[in-house]
């Protein structure tokens, strides 16, 4: 009697358990890194950090279904945490866009300038578009330039595939405006 009751117990539990399949994502990266030698570069970039609000922090695929409310999937997953692919992908992105300069994640020495980006928007939208959004600060000889982005795309074709594939877009469009205001740097 005791086996049964706990196999139906067990029947029970396992009933209740979530059988719907989990899709994660992580954003492509876009631009290739051109084949360079860069050990004699006088240009150095550390990509300090780039962070993410708390909607953002957590695994789920953020969507924003009205002006004020925004929804985060619970089966539509970051495959890795966003903020390190934000980061990873931006120091590719930069990587290939500014040839001639060492792109890095991790602190170069003393003479590098410092990159710090803060995306407030990462995410779908009911109409739609996507949203990327932040600022980034440089930190440049002594002096520190602070610039704000907006990129909204419409997204091409329903669902969380392409809602992901234009983010990257998105992103990697955010990332073309920064690498433009780096390359005037004296």
């Amino acid at each position: 009697m005791k086996k049964w009751l706990a196999f139906a117990v067990a029947a029970a539990l396992s009933a209740c358990s979530s059988s719907e399949n989990k899709t994660y994502y992580q954003l492509p990266v876009v631009a290739q890194p051109v084949a360079q030698s860069q050990t004699l570069s006088n240009h150095q970039l550390w990509v300090d950090q780039v962070t993410v609000p708390d909607f953002l922090a957590g695994n789920g695929v953020a969507y924003q279904t009205t002006d004020v409310q925004y929804v985060i999937a619970t089966q539509n997953l970051w495959a890795s945490p966003l903020d390190q692919q934000l980061r990873n992908t931006l120091v590719a992105n930069l990587s290939a866009q500014l040839p001639g300069w060492v792109i890095s994640s991790q602190p170069l020495g003393s003479e590098q300038d410092v990159l710090s980006v803060n995306v407030t928007g990462f995410h779908g939208r009911y109409d739609g578009r996507v949203i990327v959004s932040g600022e980034w600060l440089l930190y440049h000889r002594g002096q520190i330039s602070k610039r704000p982005f907006w990129v909204e795309l419409k997204q091409e074709q329903d669902g969380y595939d392409a809602m992901v594939s234009t983010l990257s877009r998105a992103w990697q469009q955010a990332t073309q405006g920064v690498s433009g205001q780096i390359s005037r740097l004296p």
